[in-house]
């Protein structure tokens, strides 16, 4: 791990940043979960606006970062939590456009695997393919999380997409025959960044969207489910 100084994206100082760090894309949601759920919160970075802040839940130190949108920016700020500011484990909370029938608008994934059109871990791996699969401690301790809450979550792969706006839609046929839950834009990213820096990664994803039936939760939804996933992220994060 390198000195902790500030880096071209982020301006915390050293001892800033806590070990665990939940990261959802949007910077505003990092700032919400902040004002939401954490005491004595304090910003401690906002280059380009992008907000991250310190404080505690249930006595333990906790930070929230966020990461932006796609696999680039994501893996800018995971790599310099990493390597400059000590992060140990990196947790996203986002969104997902669902693409089997049988996976509903508000439900949440517990990522543990994720394919992707993305060539970043064939880069990291020399051309190689990379299995970008999540902590397994971190994904048992959301599922036992869940559960004692009493909220049911899938847990399976999904799809990290470098595009948003995608060409055709049957691809996503081929993705739900081989039993991908959902499609997103981050997580193959995630699990890589955390291979290659020796950090333990997870990915919580609210299902948004949905990509056969082109529902969509209204913004009032969006709030209360994406509560809901945060809970379970910050109940994993004071284990650590």
């Amino acid at each position: 791990m390198l000195p902790a100084m500030p880096t071209p994206h982020i301006s915390a100082a050293p001892g800033d940043f806590a070990d665990v760090v939940i990261m959802p894309g949007d910077p505003l949601r990092a700032r919400y979960i902040s004002q939401r759920f954490l005491e004595n919160a304090r910003e401690v970075t906002s280059v380009r606006n992008m907000l991250g802040y310190t404080g505690t839940f249930q006595g333990r130190t906790l930070s929230v970062m966020g990461h932006g949108m796609g696999i680039p920016s994501l893996s800018i700020y995971a790599t310099e939590l990493i390597q400059h500011y000590g992060a140990k484990v990196l947790m996203r909370v986002g969104s997902c456009g669902a693409i089997r029938e049988d996976v509903k608008l508000r439900e949440v994934i517990v990522a543990v695997g994720a394919s992707t059109d993305s060539q970043v871990n064939r880069l990291r791996l020399k051309g190689q393919d990379f299995a970008a699969v999540a902590d397994f401690a971190l994904a048992r301790q959301a599922v036992e999380a869940a559960e004692k809450r009493g909220r049911a979550v899938r847990v399976g792969s999904v799809f990290t997409s470098d595009l948003f706006y995608a060409p055709g839609g049957e691809k996503y046929e081929q993705h739900e025959r081989m039993g991908m839950l959902a499609v997103e834009m981050e997580v193959a990213g995630l699990y890589g960044v955390a291979a290659e820096f020796n950090a333990r990664a997870l990915a919580l994803l609210t299902v948004s969207d949905h990509i056969r039936t082109g529902e969509h939760l209204s913004p009032a939804d969006r709030q209360t489910t994406f509560d809901e996933m945060i809970e379970l992220a910050l109940d994993v994060a004071v284990r650590q």
